[in-house]
């Protein structure tokens, strides 16, 4: 089996777009959004709060379970597909487990 890590920086329904993408194929039983575990030091009342810099997309990390080399490879594909097609940044980290 192998453990997919995909981050995805991208406005949310990109995310979604990409999760519902990887909940229909086949062969994929496990589909889950990791939650982001890196505190944010942003402070209200830092000198950067407010500006639009702030405001952009955000990073998602997304973990799959593929049961075989050939399944993750056939997701790599798709995600990179829509990925581009949504305007979102993918980046992939693979774990095979024996």
């Amino acid at each position: 089996m192998t453990l997919l890590r995909i981050r995805i920086t991208g406005e949310d329904d990109a995310v979604r777009g990409i999760m519902n993408l990887l909940q229909s194929l086949d062969g994929i039983e496990h589909v889950e959004e990791i939650a982001d575990l890196m505190p944010h030091m942003d402070d209200d009342d830092s000198s950067s709060a407010g500006l639009a810099e702030e405001d952009g997309p955000k990073m998602h990390e997304i973990e799959v379970d593929a049961p075989n080399a050939s399944t993750a490879r056939k997701v790599r594909e798709a995600v990179d597909e829509l990925a581009f097609q949504l305007g979102a940044l993918v980046e992939f980290e693979d774990d095979e487990e024996a």
